[in-house]
């Protein structure tokens, strides 16, 4: 693991409680990918042994604000990360430990500019959830915005 993706994963499960409860494995945290593993637990399944969906929810959520934090790290002086709405799509059954991986929806150049001539950009990040054996169980948006600071 690098210093960047050890700081970011650090600095998640220092700062959001739900990350830290739900020991949340931060794997790659770059502006391009954030990958994030939910181990197996069973003190977070559901009624047919699985995770459950809230947990899906925080582990995709999670990724998404990793790659939020890679790509715009640099930027928290001035302005401050807030996702705006999240859509979750369940679509086969998990089982045991889950991945998801977070991609950034548009240029980290594109969002910066809109946010150095004064706007509050907006932007996508896809996140796949996926088990052990690669199916896709869980497909997520997250619409982030950087808010500038007063």
């Amino acid at each position: 693991m690098s210093a960047a993706q050890s700081t970011v994963g650090e600095m998640l499960a220092a700062t959001v409680p739900m990350a830290r409860t739900l020991r949340l494995e931060f794997l790659e945290t770059t502006a391009e990918r954030a990958v994030v593993r939910l181990p197996d637990q069973a003190e977070y399944h559901n009624h047919i042994g699985g995770p459950h969906a809230g947990a899906m929810f925080t582990l995709a959520e999670s990724a998404s604000g990793a790659i939020v934090l890679a790509a715009f790290g640099d930027q928290l002086s001035r302005a401050v990360p807030l996702a705006v709405r999240a859509e979750i799509g369940y679509k086969k059954l998990a089982m045991g430990e889950v991945t998801a991986t977070a991609t950034l929806g548009r240029p980290v150049a594109d969002v910066v500019a809109e946010l150095d001539r004064g706007e509050r950009p907006e932007f996508p990040v896809a996140i796949e959830i996926r088990r052990a054996d690669g199916a896709v169980t869980g497909e997520m948006t997250v619409v982030w915005t950087l808010r500038p600071n007063a």
